[in-house]
């Protein structure tokens, strides 16, 4: 709290100097640079464009889009601070404040937290003034006042002379005279007399002890929110004594509300029925050894890595196309999952993972697919801890929202992944939050999610909240799942960062934290600090994934086991020479004779194979697999296949005949040219395909009679840069750019409130451009350069845009005026036929 305090002290001084400032204007005039570039760097709004001086800055700060903007960014207690300023007197003082919060019995923590609360809401810009004349912002205050159309979050209604605005002078007299009060003249003293009893304590006592219990019951279930109710037109007994006495009142032929002053003597003059000034506590659910959390954690990242090598080696000649509408059809997206062997969801955060990161794209050709880029291929070449850290640190800034996929648009469109609609601002900034929370706890230690979830509405209680009655809200109740996004997309978070290994069991693992940079908020992408952070977590990382293997071990059933992850070379005639089995801590690899053909379609001859086999395997290699490929290789290419339309030659014109008398033959129009040569009317790859489905292999054969070696196509897209994030607003200004702004505010202030000396003539109306002579302009600014003094110029640029300018002019000639312009914190050369007038300021000499 020590920060809230200082700056408390430093803003009360907004109002204890000899003239307490009368606007926003004044007050934020009262600041020092420090106050003001807190404001604009909490508020960056407010720098879009930089404000001409302190006035406009004012009037920005007030606008109805910058307000609710601000809003969002408080925590549930500085919320509920200015929502019962909101409810209290224009201008409150800070006991009137407090008494709200506190209530008659007084609450310590709130006292204790409030004043920081307060110096919140001043460094914001929603309230000004000294703690005597406390003063929310205009658009706040009509933001949070209770209304019929909008009710205030206090659950309280309008005040007794807010309600009872139009009612006639019999009435006025008839409701006095029913409370016990004496009659009066007019209705403001009414309204002054009936508020004054509802407020005091010990008289408002002593009217409801003569209520009857049925209307004690009815102001119970009033007292805190919704203040309305419906009435009849002959309304209960209980009600009518209510409606009598002013503790109801009509706003129309059937409805009645509980003025504010009843509600807060009935609720102890609390505002709120819970004050929350402590945020809630994210307590360890269950605890690990750190070292438990690590290894599980780097074990599921080297899976991630495998699965996104595996989703693009999927796609490595081509993926599925891209729809007209942008993404990835249903379809693909379940083939993929399939693929990698996953649920749906959890293949498309695989595929917006490797879109984020920039391995991932659409080629932009006329019949538009996804294919891995070239960054691909770079990234395949990096030591494993540095791949992890591309995906996770693309995985944090990335605002494309995996969850979303399978769900609905606002025109009940699917959201596909891949897609155009995707992108949500504000994840960026909840998974950072998420992971600090679970920083904050002792290494090994998980939280619960509901915890998690609770913590994150009291930080940001505006921010992504469901509307009451919306289709998410709807969606919410009857499916147990958050209906607000930024609840839902902390729930993601928590998932996709056990699914790449930022956590463990739940845990934040070491090379997690090191992930995070210091600090509030999130690192700015592509800076100084996040490779920094990305360096750290590669070193922790680097020594819990496991070493590459450079063998297998082969069984005589044809398959070979690799007891973990195998050095690239080896895996990838692997993934040529057999088919995956099975995935899991071990890789279990199947022979066939069409995988044999394959690798010896790749070029390989069958002693290549077996040489292979024999170096990379801890066990012998069994016979059953060295017969299998001995008899595939025996066959393989004695059959040769070219284009004719497509022929077959074979020095075994009994092998020719017995192709011709198989009936699986007919649809490839066989005939025989010669005793070795069959022509066909099949293409060559629609012959070789069905020659191999008849049981022969066949290799295919160039035109000069050699064999084609046919090897995997890598297929890539055009070089793409990752997509860029979308920002949730204008991004938090640096320090260059904050002081640039500084100076330019304090220069065009003190342009615009600079005193100037009286004309003769009829002086300059505010906001005028000052009007003089040619001849007058010219001897006043060649007086101030003579003198070292400052004017008060009007200037018209070349494009013709007028604006108010204070100078110190240096030198006059050749009809140039060449000054150092206080305004832009410079030295420029003005013309003087662009001067409209000038004026000397009242301090000048």
């Amino acid at each position: 709290m020590g920060t809230g305090e200082r700056n408390q002290e430093a803003h009360v001084s907004e109002g204890s100097g000899p003239t307490p400032p009368r606007t926003l204007a004044e007050a934020l005039r009262g600041r020092d640079d420090v106050s003001l570039a807190a404001l604009l760097r909490a508020r960056p709004d407010l720098l879009s464009p930089v404000p001409n001086d302190v006035s406009q800055l004012a009037t920005r700060a007030a606008t109805r889009a910058s307000v609710v903007r601000a809003l969002e960014r408080l925590d549930r207690f500085t919320l509920q601070t200015a929502e019962a300023l909101a409810v209290a007197p224009d201008p409150a003082p800070y006991e009137a404040l407090r008494a709200l919060m506190t209530g008659d019995d007084g609450d310590p923590a709130v006292e204790a937290a409030l004043p920081a609360a307060v110096a919140a809401l001043r460094d914001q810009a929603l309230l000004w003034g000294a703690d005597d004349r406390l003063r929310l912002v205009r658009t706040a205050r009509e933001l949070l006042a209770p209304s019929p159309a909008h009710p205030s979050p206090t659950g309280l209604g309008p005040t007794v002379a807010e309600a009872t605005a139009g009612m006639s002078p019999g009435r006025w007299q008839e409701t006095l005279a029913a409370a016990g009060l004496p009659p009066t003249h007019d209705p403001v003293s009414a309204v002054t007399a009936l508020a004054a009893l509802f407020s005091d304590r010990t008289r408002m006592s002593a009217l409801l002890d003569t209520a009857p219990p049925e209307a004690l019951m009815v102001l119970e279930r009033l007292v805190w929110g919704p203040p309305y109710g419906e009435v009849t037109p002959d309304p209960a007994p209980p009600v009518r004594w209510l409606r009598d006495r002013g503790l109801l009142l009509p706003t129309s032929l059937r409805t009645v509300v509980l003025p504010r002053e009843a509600a807060l003597h009935l609720r102890a003059g609390r505002a709120h029925r819970v004050p929350e000034p402590v945020p809630p506590v994210v307590a360890p659910a269950h605890e690990y050894r750190p070292q438990v959390v690590d290894g599980t954690a780097a074990g599921q990242a080297y899976t991630a890595l495998s699965t996104v090598e595996e989703l693009l080696k999927d796609w490595n000649e081509g993926g599925p196309a891209v729809l007209r509408s942008g993404g990835l059809s249903v379809r693909d997206l379940k083939r993929t999952a399939a693929a990698l062997d996953v649920p749906e969801h959890t293949a498309a955060f695989w595929v917006e993972l490797a879109y984020a990161a920039g391995l991932l794209a659409s080629d932009g050709e006329a019949t538009e697919r996804y294919a891995a880029t070239p960054a691909y291929d770079e990234w395949l070449d990096l030591p494993p801890q540095d791949q992890w850290t591309r995906l996770a640190t693309a995985w944090l800034h990335a605002t494309r929202t995996a969850g979303l996929v399978g769900g609905q648009d606002a025109k009940g469109r699917v959201l596909a992944a891949l897609g155009p609609d995707l992108d949500r601002s504000a994840a960026p900034e909840v998974r950072h939050r998420v992971l600090a929370l679970l920083a904050g706890l002792p290494q090994g230690a998980a939280p619960a999610p509901e915890q998690v979830l609770t913590r994150l509405r009291w930080e940001r209680p505006l921010r992504g909240a469901a509307a009451p009655g919306s289709a998410a809200a709807s969606a919410a109740g009857t499916s147990g799942t958050p209906g607000d996004l930024r609840s839902r997309i902390a729930l993601w978070t928590l998932t996709e960062a056990e699914l790449l290994g930022v956590t463990g069991r739940g845990a934040l693992s070491s090379h997690g934290r090191a992930l995070l940079a210091a600090g509030a908020a999130p690192p700015r992408a592509g800076g100084a600090e996040e490779a920094a952070a990305a360096a750290s977590a590669a070193a922790l990382l680097a020594p819990l994934i496991p070493e590459p293997l450079d063998h297998v071990l082969l069984q005589a059933d044809l398959t070979a086991v690799a007891p973990g992850p195998l050095r690239r070379p080896l895996a990838d005639t692997l993934d040529v020479l057999a088919d995956v089995e099975s995935k899991g801590g071990a890789t279990v690899y199947r022979f066939t004779p069409a995988s044999v053909r394959r690798a010896l379609d790749a070029g390989r001859a069958a002693s290549d194979l077996h040489t292979f086999l024999a170096e990379h395997s801890r066990t012998p290699v069994p016979q059953p697999l060295s017969y299998l490929i001995d008899d595939v290789a025996r066959k393989h290419g004695h059959l040769r296949v070219g284009a004719a339309s497509a022929y077959v030659r074979c020095d075994d014109d009994a092998m020719l005949g017995e192709i011709l008398a198989d009936k699986r033959s007919q649809g490839l129009g066989l005939r025989r040219l010669a005793p070795t040569v069959l022509a066909a009317q099949a293409d060559p790859a629609a012959l070789l395909e069905g020659l191999r489905g008849m049981g022969f292999a066949p290799a295919a054969e160039s035109a000069a009679g050699d064999v084609l070696i046919t090897r995997a196509h890598a297929y890539r897209t055009p070089p793409r840069t990752a997509p860029v994030p979308v920002p949730e607003g204008p991004p938090t200004p640096d320090e260059t750019l904050l002081g640039a702004a500084l100076r330019a505010i304090r220069a065009g202030d003190m342009a615009s409130t600079a005193v100037r000396k009286e004309a003769p003539a009829a002086a300059p109306s505010p906001g005028e451009l000052p009007r003089t002579t040619a001849a007058e302009t010219l001897a006043t600014v060649q007086a101030a350069a003579l003198t070292g003094s400052a004017v008060w110029i009007g200037y018209v640029n070349a494009d013709g845009a007028a604006s108010q300018r204070v100078i110190a002019p240096v030198r006059v000639e050749g009809g140039f005026v060449t000054a150092y312009d206080h305004t832009a914190d410079e030295v420029r050369t003005y013309p003087l036929h662009r001067i409209t007038g000038v004026a000397e300021l009242a301090d000048s000499a």
